[in-house]
C-alpha cells in the first residue's frame, strides 16, 4: 500500500514556487525511487490528481513515487491551468517542476534521473511543449490526450522518449484538434504532433517499426536511437485516463529496448 507525504494526504508539499503532492510506494529503507510526476487537466489539483486509484496505485505498486503538483490560476479566483503558452504568462513550469524535484529529493529521496513528466489534458499540453523546449529536463515523457495547439511549433530542441496515449471517442480534445475561446485558440491535430516528433527524433521514416494490437488498444512504435523512441496508444474511449495506463506507462519505459 502506498502512502502519502507532507502530513495527512489532503495536506500539500509547500515550497516558494507553489506545491505538491505526493504517494510513495511501501521501500527498503535507502532505496531511490523512479518517479511519474503527473500534470492534472484544466481546473483540477494535485489532490484531485492523486484520486484517481487506479493510477497511483497501478504506480505505487510498481514501485514509483507519484508526484502531482498543482497549476495556478490564470487570473484571481480563476480555474487552475498550466501555463504553456506565452500568452497565458504567469509562473515558469520548467523552474517550478525542477524545485518540486529538488525539494522531493530532499525529503523522500528520489532519483531525479529517473523521472515520466506525465499529463493529461491541460496537462498533457503542458508537457508536449516542455519536452519541446527542455528535452533533457525529464528521462521521458507521457502525454493522454493532448499534444500541441496550433500553430504548433516548427521544430523542437532535441530528440526525446514518447508515449502518447488518446481516445478513439474523444471530443474534449479530438485527434484532429478543436476550436476554442471563440477561435481564439485551436487545439492541434495529434498526427500532425507525432509527424513533428518523428522529425525531432531523426526517424529515417514515418512508417512505425512495428504496428500491434492489444486488448483495447491499437499501438504504433517508433524507434530512431538512443534517446529518441516515441510510442502511440490509441484506444477506445473518451476523454480519461485508462484504467490500465499505469501498466502502459511502466512498461513502456521500463522494457523499451532503449531503456534497458
Amino acid at each position: 500500500m502506498a502512502h502519502a507525504g507532507c502530513g495527512p494526504v489532503a495536506e500539500a508539499c509547500q515550497i516558494d514556487e507553489g506545491d505538491y503532492h505526493i504517494e510513495l510506494p511501501k521501500i527498503s529503507a535507502g532505496e531511490e525511487l523512479p518517479v511519474v510526476m503527473f500534470l492534472h487537466g484544466y481546473g483540477g489539483s494535485g489532490s484531485a490528481a492523486l484520486r484517481n486509484r487506479a493510477m497511483v496505485d497501478g504506480l505505487t505498486d510498481r514501485g514509483y513515487a507519484v508526484i502531482a503538483p498543482t497549476a495556478l490560476p490564470r487570473s484571481p479566483g480563476g480555474p487552475r491551468s498550466w501555463a504553456f503558452l506565452p500568452a497565458f504568462g504567469g509562473r515558469d513550469e520548467s523552474v517550478f517542476f525542477d524545485a518540486v524535484l529538488e525539494d522531493a529529493e530532499d525529503k523522500f529521496n528520489i532519483n531525479r534521473q529517473d523521472v515520466v513528466l506525465s499529463g493529461f489534458s491541460a496537462g498533457a499540453f503542458m508537457v508536449s511543449y516542455l519536452a519541446c523546449s527542455h528535452p533533457e529536463q525529464f528521462a521521458a515523457y507521457a502525454t493522454i490526450s493532448g499534444s500541441f495547439w496550433r500553430s504548433q511549433p516548427d521544430s523542437c530542441q532535441g530528440p526525446v522518449r514518447l508515449m502518447h496515449t488518446h481516445g478513439w471517442a474523444d471530443d474534449v480534445v479530438p485527434l484532429e484538434g478543436r476550436y476554442l475561446s471563440n477561435r481564439r485558440f485551436q487545439q492541434g491535430d495529434i498526427f500532425a504532433g507525432l509527424e513533428l516528433w518523428r522529425d525531432t527524433n531523426s526517424c529515417t521514416t514515418h512508417a512505425p517499426n512495428r504496428s500491434w494490437s492489444e486488448d483495447n488498444q491499437l499501438r504504433r512504435r517508433w524507434e530512431c536511437g538512443p534517446g529518441a523512441d516515441i510510442e502511440f496508444v490509441l484506444f477506445s474511449g473518451g476523454h480519461r485516463v485508462p484504467q490500465e495506463w499505469a501498466n502502459w506507462v511502466a512498461d513502456w519505459f521500463e522494457e523499451s529496448p532503449l531503456s534497458q
